[in-house]
């Protein structure tokens, strides 16, 4: 048995298609089957069915898959730690971030790219939800988000900066005037909110109970630009978490008076994993930017 040959089994079975397989791995269909047929002999038995249309796990396919898995992750695991003892620090890191976090990222982004110049980064931008759930199945590294209304199984979120919703408006708007702004003071405007599932429009739902359903909401959107774009060119009234609009001009963020506005940003990684070097610089280098360090005491 061979790491290539579980490699080359698991994406069979994910996608139950030796075509897609093969495209995938960019091998030929034949080595694929070859490779696959030379894993069935070794164990003495067989792992998937075939037929002219279709490709199925037998029994002990089904058995293999989860081990399979897991033994490819070890084995990643065990060549990154390797990685990880040159001094250069390459590699790859994976990191999930939403939305709201995209500004009081990029100012570590340039610092990083400047002091490790070896290791490639992927930034995914998606819900939190989403991100959660690739952070689990260990396609990210760690992700940037807020703290979620209820615990996640095997994952840890670790303390970065206080934050809080506040009522996003045009530096013309009535609003922009107030020091703090309630939920009813919301319900007179015309709203253009984030949209349901993501993390300000989740926390917005929870603060307000029943309220929510004497706002006015014109619009729900899941792309911040545009959501800003609106805002600058109108008199709609936005909710986010201060932190989204962190540079934006003509724009001013209001603190929402109440009880649940509190958005506390974590760095959330899985519990008891390895952590990569590259990984754990990063995050030094985000606890030490300026715009999570004007944060992290912000009820002060």
């Amino acid at each position: 048995m061979e790491l290539r040959q579980l490699k080359y089994f698991v994406k069979v079975a994910e996608t139950l298609n030796f075509s897609e397989a093969a495209k995938a791995l960019y091998v030929t269909q034949s080595t694929l089957s070859q490779q696959i047929k030379q894993l069935e002999d070794s164990l003495g038995t067989q792992l998937l069915s075939r037929s002219s249309h279709s490709v199925m796990l037998t029994e002990a396919g089904m058995e293999l898959l989860p081990h399979a898995r897991q033994t490819l992750l070890d084995a990643d695991l065990c060549e990154q730690r390797i990685r990880d003892l040159d001094e250069g620090l390459c590699g790859v890191l994976n990191i999930g971030v939403t939305y709201s976090f995209s500004p009081i990222l990029t100012e570590s982004l340039f610092t990083f790219m400047k002091e490790y110049p070896k290791v490639k980064l992927n930034i995914l931008y998606k819900p939190m939800a989403e991100l959660m759930d690739l952070l689990v199945d260990h396609q990210l590294d760690f992700v940037l988000a807020f703290k979620p209304n209820t615990p996640i199984p095997g994952v840890e979120s670790h303390y970065l900066f206080q934050n809080y919703l506040a009522a996003i408006v045009a530096d013309s708007h009535p609003l922009a005037s107030e020091q703090k702004v309630s939920l009813d003071m919301l319900s007179r405007y015309d709203l253009a909110l984030p949209s349901p599932g993501l993390q300000a429009r989740s926390s917005l739902d929870n603060m307000a109970g029943s309220i929510i359903n004497k706002f006015k909401i014109k619009i729900e959107l899941n792309e911040v630009n545009i959501l800003l774009k609106l805002l600058r060119e109108g008199k709609l009234v936005s909710v986010l978490a201060e932190a989204t609009v962190l540079n934006e001009s003509g724009i001013k963020a209001i603190p929402i008076d109440g009880e649940g506005s509190e958005m506390d940003g974590c760095v959330h990684t899985l519990r008891d994993t390895y952590r990569k070097r590259s990984m754990q610089e990063f995050i030094k280098i985000l606890s030490a930017s300026l715009s999570v360090r004007a944060r992290q005491n912000a009820w002060l």
